[in-house]
């Protein structure tokens, strides 16, 4: 018995472009589109309707762009309780304010419209296996850019980290993978995906996206250096 394919929604305004897409995607046996939109709002109603694996998401088109159907999409399956499809931001720009905004309301990573199309393969099967899109360092490159500005206060629940999570987050927040922090800790890439997956429960954080916005928008990065704890 094989396993059924990825299921993708395609959202976007350009009809040649999901076109090029969906025969991209369609050619590949554990991959299918299963529908497509061409504004936020029907895109929005296409995945409560067939709950895909994964969502390709423009960001900007009429009704209603991707930043508001990102949100929309992912509020709605977090009130029913269900699981959220992985939403991939699709931009024109690479420091795209509109693409970090995207990533701050849940989507799983942003890639370029004029990606390659084996990377747009990749990042739908990265995705749909619980990891994120784009490299974490990528998102910090993105926020030293257009994440700037005032900050808010550090939530409580960070207090509840040990000692050991509180650095593996640090290093995390600086865009270091795995072996990369592996290295600077002496232990295991196992135990820093332990580590990591822990960090994410007690902040309630969706991916390794999430954890570098929430170190920047509460001012625990400040332009690639840390801020040590206490």
């Amino acid at each position: 018995m094989t396993d059924a394919p990825i299921s993708v929604l395609l959202v976007d305004d350009q009809s040649l472009f999901r076109a090029g897409i969906r025969m991209l995607v369609d050619s590949q046996p554990d991959l299918t589109i299963v529908a497509e939109a061409e504004d936020g709002a029907t895109g929005l109603a296409r995945a409560v309707e067939l709950r895909p694996d994964v969502v390709l998401m423009d960001v900007r088109m009429p009704v209603m762009d991707g930043i508001e159907a990102t949100s929309a999409i992912l509020e709605r399956f977090d009130a029913t309780g269900l699981s959220a499809p992985k939403i991939i931001v699709l931009t024109t720009f690479d420091l795209d304010e509109a693409a970090a905004t995207a990533l701050r309301r849940g989507a799983s990573g942003f890639l370029l419209k004029d990606t390659h199309p084996e990377f747009l393969l990749a990042a739908i099967r990265t995705v749909h296996a619980g990891n994120a899109v784009i490299a974490p360092s990528a998102t910090v490159e993105l926020f030293r850019h257009v994440g700037g500005g005032s900050t808010s206060p550090v939530p409580a629940q960070f207090a509840t980290l040990t000692s050991r999570e509180h650095d593996i987050f640090l290093f995390a927040a600086s865009g270091l993978s795995n072996s990369e922090i592996a290295a600077q800790e002496f232990v295991s890439e196992a135990t820093v995906k332990t580590h990591i997956s822990r960090v994410l429960a007690k902040l309630g954080l969706r991916d390794r996206v999430q954890l570098v916005i929430y170190a920047y928008e509460h001012g625990l990065v400040d332009r690639g250096r840390l801020h040590p704890r206490g």
